[in-house]
């Protein structure tokens, strides 16, 4: 994987068999990745009725797309290691008290423009 601008400083060593194509657009930040609240009651009851979903530790989806939209978003639920275990519609479904910031992975800290270290 290309490592310019990245996001995560740990995303290939937390979800090692997470695809490429995934890998880039999320440190591009063109996708975004949020953490399961597995703990939850929406997860609970949505992970009996979608076997796979409780395999799942993240879910992927876009950054951009707006509310209108929301029924032709597709969600990509990965498990720890990155294997996607299931993808779900918006039709079916939304994200709505069932995700978090993911609690393993590091952002990288950029410096702000028109900042400079001193040498």
């Amino acid at each position: 994987m290309i490592k310019c601008n990245v996001k995560f400083e740990n995303l290939e060593e937390e979800l090692v068999e997470l695809s490429n194509v995934f890998k880039n657009s999320l440190q591009k930040e063109i996708l975004t990745i949020k953490q399961l609240n597995k703990d939850g009651e929406k997860f609970k009851y949505i992970s009996e009725n979608i076997r796979d979903l409780k395999d799942a530790e993240y879910v992927i989806f876009s950054a951009f797309m707006c509310d209108d939209y929301h029924e032709s978003e597709t969600f990509i639920f990965v498990n720890a290691r990155g294997v996607n275990v299931c993808t779900i519609s918006g039709r079916e479904m939304d994200l709505y008290d069932m995700i978090k910031d993911c609690e393993n992975l590091v952002e990288v800290k950029h410096p702000e423009k028109g900042t400079f270290k001193n040498s």
